[in-house]
């Protein structure tokens, strides 16, 4: 092969070779495999108790999981006034406790004017796990606070402990007959 062909040839094959290259590079990075998809994850609602075992032993009526300790005698559907709730003749609540000792029960309530006017001094009786604590006579209506200590014979490690308070006489309404006992802020233990 004479001189001037066999570089005609040899650059032929140069840029053919580049050529190859570049086409073989353009085909190897457009095959590429895309990810597989996924479905999105199942969508659910937030979780509306987000504490439900959780050792609770001051329950505030204002609190979202509040209804999870009412046994009895208290308004459910919320507080009123997101802080308290109506109660009727024996407002019961449950609590656990990890530790029976030096433990006092404690009330925060409320004698409305409006009961009070037709009552008249109404009788408080505390009660945990059925046992009497204290007796406590109010005279005129408004806040309250109760607190005393409890002995530790009368509660229970890791089972439910009932604390309840029996009013003596509840407000009757004249239109419907229904009844309201007092208000309930808190209700539980505390060391």
């Amino acid at each position: 092969m004479p001189g001037r062909q066999r570089a005609l040839y040899s650059q032929f094959v140069r840029q053919f070779s580049i050529f190859a290259l570049a086409f073989g590079g353009l085909v190897a990075t457009s095959c590429v495999t895309m990810p597989e998809t996924y479905a999105p994850p199942i969508q659910r609602d937030p979780i509306e108790n987000p504490r439900p075992y959780r050792f609770q032993r001051l329950i505030a009526m204002g609190d979202g999981d509040a209804e999870a300790f009412i046994v009895k005698d208290i308004a459910r559907g919320g507080a009123e006034g997101g802080v308290w709730r109506w109660t009727q003749k024996r407002p019961t609540v449950r609590v656990v406790l990890r530790s029976v000792e030096n433990q006092k029960l404690v009330v925060d309530y409320t004698i409305p004017d409006a009961t009070f006017a037709q009552t008249g001094p109404v009788t408080l009786e505390f009660f945990v796990n059925d046992q009497k604590l204290d007796s406590v006579q109010i005279a005129k209506p408004g806040p309250q606070h109760f607190e005393k200590p409890v002995p530790a014979e009368w509660l229970k490690i890791n089972a439910d402990n009932q604390l309840a308070v029996e009013i003596d006489k509840l407000w009757v309404s004249p239109q419907d007959q229904k009844t309201l006992g007092f208000i309930l802020t808190r209700m539980g233990l505390t060391q």
